[in-house]
């Protein structure tokens, strides 16, 4: 074949011939496309970018900030939709895409319906339930990384577990994390690491990808392990916005595999800087305690007691006899009173006493040892003994009459 029988065309000919073939075609100048939204993005300019895709195949998508802005739904991955627009080539990169202009629902895909199901029906089971969760481990010495060996998700997690806490060791347990049987594998590789006792946490996921790619990790025999793992389990998978089933069983979900590192040890240089600090502290304390033992040191070196002993000795037998004068004269003055209150008492009881009554002429007639006060009291032909103020008379009842004395 020589070069002169044929004309030689630059790339961008190509492009821009295919790009008049497809323009000119009036079946693709217009068209409603059905399919489930995958891999989408919205850029700051406004602009949208996504895939369609059924069973067989995938069209690549733009719609553009004009017609966005009409939109009445926010896309998401998994979404059925049906898009109008027209198919051209972009001639940069000689790809054809479905410039769409209207984009409408057409009810959730049948990922996203499964992935519904499936989260309402272990959610019922109890597998999202927090009290079962467990908590990390704070220091931990080992850590398991169920992923893939060969994605940037697994060097990513060593790096930043080593630049934080490079006591962890880490071992990679290789498992598939996308395709079919991927979901077995990943199960069986966790089960298989809760039969080792020097495994402190585990990290299960892979990163960023289409709602398929994730799908490993929203199928039941990955949540059933977590769920099962004697060992703390976190969920690394996608990016931010991605949540898959694992996340809801783990008991701490990541936003990302990096995320994931960070929270699965502590920083060592803050750990550092905390230990600097507290040793700081304890210096301090020690030195602020050294101080006041110098200062009170000097205080009893200065002190009386320890110059001059007998001073204090001394000191105490004048306050010993100062006490005991003051004891004194409370005493006495205790005695003075108690002969006063005596005088008082025994003048009112000299008073009241029947004998000033009897040397006033008054005279007490007993019966038996007992004042006669009434007639009734005695009969005719007894015994009373009659007090005097110098004597007692022995009388006889010989008659008696009452009488009342105004």
């Amino acid at each position: 074949m020589s070069g002169a029988q044929l004309p030689v065309y630059s790339v961008s000919q190509v492009n821009g011939y295919l790009k008049e073939l497809v323009d000119g075609d009036p079946l693709l100048r217009g068209l409603l496309v059905r399919g489930e939204v995958s891999n989408y993005k919205c850029y700051p300019s406004g602009h949208h970018y996504f895939s369609l895709k059924d069973e067989q195949g995938s069209i690549r998508c733009v719609m553009f900030r004009g017609d966005a802005a009409r939109l009445r739904f926010r896309p998401v991955n998994g979404l059925s939709v049906i898009a109008y627009g027209r198919v051209s080539v972009y001639p940069r990169d000689g790809q054809y895409q479905l410039y769409c202009t209207q984009l409408m629902e057409d009810g959730r895909g049948a990922l996203d319906r499964a992935f519904e199901a499936l989260k309402k029906k272990l959610e019922a089971q109890g597998l999202f339930d927090p009290d079962r969760k467990q908590p990390l481990p704070a220091y931990p010495g080992r850590i398991a990384l169920v992923t893939s060996p060969a994605g940037a998700a697994v060097r990513d997690m060593i790096r930043i577990l080593r630049q934080r806490w490079p006591m962890t060791q880490v071992l990679v347990v290789p498992v598939r994390v996308q395709g079919e049987g991927a979901a077995e594998e990943i199960a069986a590789a966790i089960q298989q690491v809760n039969l080792r006792s020097d495994i402190d946490l585990m990290i299960t996921g892979r990163g960023g990808g289409s709602r398929e790619d994730l799908w490993a990790f929203n199928e039941e025999p990955v949540a059933w392990a977590i769920s099962r793992s004697q060992i703390p389990v976190i969920s690394a998978v996608g990016h931010e916005p991605d949540v898959t089933i694992s996340d809801y069983v783990a008991d701490v979900r990541a936003s990302t595999p990096s995320n994931a590192a960070e929270l699965a040890v502590p920083d060592q240089t803050q750990v550092r800087q905390r230990l600097e600090g507290l040793a700081l502290r304890l210096t301090q304390a020690a030195q602020v305690r050294l101080d006041a033992g110098r200062r009170e040191l000097r205080r009893l070196e200065q002190s009386r007691v320890l110059r001059n002993p007998a001073a204090v000795v001394d000191d105490q037998r004048m306050r010993l006899d100062g006490v005991q004068h003051r004891l004194a004269l409370a005493l006495e003055r205790s005695l003075r009173r108690g002969r006063v209150e005596l005088a008082e008492l025994a003048g009112r009881i000299d008073a009241m006493s029947p004998l000033k009554v009897l040397g006033r002429g008054y005279a007490i007639a007993r019966y038996q040892n007992q004042a006669v006060t009434t007639v009734g009291q005695v009969s005719h032909g007894d015994a009373l003994d009659v007090m005097v103020s110098d004597g007692v008379l022995h009388c006889r009842v010989e008659e008696k009459e009452e009488q009342q004395w105004q």
